[in-house]
């Protein structure tokens, strides 16, 4: 391995060469453009034996790689905010055709008001479409995530597309040290970018079908009926794709969800993303003061890890009991809560025959970009304690319209 100095947006870009896709397609956006821009010099200096396809749009970027993956070939494309929008139509085709594809989204407010800054509205608002979400906190997550989701996605368990997604900006245009492998190492851990003869859902001249077949309303029940529970059922290969790249590269997480300081945490900050950096540095402050807070980091959306969120919550292995949970996300789902609020909710309701659950408030932050500070994390947290204490406080707090509410 060799260390470098790298962007979010750059360390993608190296983990997708390390996986060595077959057909690259390039629609760049804001604040996307680097990866597309680091890939085509790869492909131009023969780093990267890759076709290289310039396309109009985002939607045609998809509708490509989806064909290319249908030929059997290894694949990657990568959006952004109204982008990943334009693409919707192409996301529920991708996920139902079983293609494995992976796509990296550098999360970005969306309009209007137009702004190019980052939020996780848009990767949000497409949770339901059939792919498999992961959420990055740092550029070395994001390469490893990249190779990671390579595995995952093929397996024949899973044959699930995978959306890595990466904050705007914050993480995809910032610099840290990342750890780059070596290709005999990506080489050893994934298998060849050209899928087997035979592999489902594709087709060449000598293997002619058709796919993405018409359904009637039974057909179409059974097959929805199956691409959920495999989606449910992808959590397991996922893991084992996370322990296998422990072993084999000597880093990483194991799991869908990341704890920190939870197993006496009486305050629990749930979130993803980058922000779990700034959470994780107040619970340490907090630490030193006496206060017991905790946080709960969602490294996947989809599958939703509801296991593992109660187990971190209210398992065998904690020492004191949780008394309030902050569910902090950077969405909203207008006219009730954030979507990630709603997602950790339900998996809470699962656990309400244990007794009274904790008061959970939702902490709606960074819209568009918005700063969210140590001080801002420290306010979520003293809203939880005194939430714990009987204090009534709002279901949906809005990080600066505390006084507007």
């Amino acid at each position: 391995m060799s260390v470098q100095f790298l962007s979010g947006n750059e360390a993608v870009a190296h983990g997708v060469r390390l996986s060595r896709p077959r057909v690259v397609a390039a629609y760049p956006i804001t604040p996307q453009t680097v990866v597309v821009e680091r890939l085509a010099e790869m492909v131009e200096d023969g780093d990267l034996a890759a076709e290289f396809v310039h396309v109009e749009s985002e939607h045609s970027a998809l509708a490509l790689v989806m064909g290319s993956a249908a030929m059997g070939v290894r694949t990657f494309t990568a959006t952004s905010s109204q982008g990943l929008l334009y693409m919707a139509e192409c996301l529920y085709y991708t996920a139902g055709g079983r293609w494995p594809i992976v796509m990296m989204n550098a999360n970005r407010a969306l309009a209007l008001p137009w702004n190019i800054y980052g939020d996780q509205s848009d990767s949000l608002a497409l949770i339901s479409s059939g792919w498999i979400q992961s959420y990055a906190e740092t550029a070395q997550e994001a390469l490893d995530l990249v190779i990671q989701s390579y595995a995952i996605a093929e397996d024949l368990r899973v044959r699930t597309p995978v959306l890595v997604n990466l904050d705007g900006f914050v993480l995809t245009h910032t610099y840290e040290p990342v750890d780059v492998p070596e290709q005999e190492q990506v080489d050893a851990f994934l298998p060849s970018p050209d899928f087997p003869v035979g592999y489902p859902g594709t087709f060449n001249q000598e293997n002619p079908q058709s796919l993405a077949i018409t359904a009637g309303p039974g057909d179409y029940t059974v097959f929805k009926f199956k691409q959920h529970q495999d989606m449910v059922a992808a959590a397991g290969p996922i893991r084992e794709v996370d322990e296998r790249f422990i072993q084999h590269f000597g880093r990483g997480v194991a799991g869908l969800t990341e704890g920190y300081q939870l197993d006496d945490a009486e305050l629990v900050i749930v979130t993803l993303g980058s922000i779990a950096g700034t959470v994780r540095t107040v619970v340490d402050e907090l630490r030193t003061e006496g206060v017991k807070a905790g946080l709960l980091r969602l490294r996947y959306l989809r599958p939703f890890p509801t296991a593992e969120v109660l187990a971190g919550l209210f398992g065998p292995q904690r020492s004191a009991k949780v008394a309030a949970i902050g569910i902090l996300e950077k969405d909203i789902s207008f006219g009730h809560q954030g979507t990630v609020s709603l997602e950790v909710k339900a998996a809470l309701y699962e656990a309400a025959t244990q007794g009274a659950l904790p008061p959970a408030i939702n902490f709606v932050a960074g819209l568009g970009g918005q700063e969210i500070g140590l001080a801002d994390i420290r306010r979520f947290f003293t809203a939880l304690a005194e939430a714990a204490q009987g204090q009534q406080k709002p279901l949906v707090q809005f990080l600066g319209m505390e006084h507007a509410q």
